[in-house]
């Protein structure tokens, strides 16, 4: 199946309040209350491609593979979202998950990967799978083919591990 083209079908960028709530979460990283936030989140580090400072951001973890200590992060906002675009100028970087920071380098996953991992997130959460698909734009009924349908459209990152770095996140030394 081919992917659409879905530029539109993407939430806007929060702005404002919603804004602010996103990036919440950045601050129990700082604060290293990263563990209060689960498995499921990550803070992700990457450099700003036009202004070459640090910027920050959480993801969902969408999976891990903690045999290559690998994790999966999706673009909620497509591929226009800031730390996606640095990251595809610059794709070596850092990522905290709890406590623990990491050396990673971030892969660019094809749209039929996308859509074999979107199936997999589908099948192990599929009430949340729903709610993402209908918040990102993409009708959802539950259905594994609704889920890939979607998963065509939704920029996947694989986050690779280059080594587990000494000592604990920011703000932990």
């Amino acid at each position: 199946m081919a992917p659409r083209d879905t530029a539109s079908r993407h939430p806007r960028l929060p702005a404002g309040w919603r804004r602010l709530g996103f990036r919440l979460p950045i601050l129990l990283f700082r604060a290293g209350l990263g563990p209060l936030l689960g498995r499921r989140l990550l803070l992700l580090h990457h450099t700003g491609r036009l202004t070459g400072l640090d910027r920050r951001v959480v993801l969902e973890v969408v999976s891990h593979d903690a045999v290559n200590e690998s994790w999966i992060v999706a673009s909620g906002f497509g591929a226009r979202a800031d730390w996606y675009q640095n990251l595809r100028h610059q794709p070596k970087t850092l990522m905290q998950v709890g406590n623990r920071l990491y050396a990673v380098t971030a892969h660019f996953l094809s749209p039929d990967e996308g859509a074999d991992i979107m199936a997999d997130y589908a099948r192990r959460h599929p009430r949340t799978a729903v709610r993402l698909c209908a918040f990102m734009g993409f009708p959802s009924d539950g259905s594994e083919a609704s889920s890939r349908e979607a998963g065509h459209s939704i920029p996947f990152v694989r986050l690779d591990t280059a080594h587990e770095l000494h000592g604990h996140g920011p703000g932990q030394a």
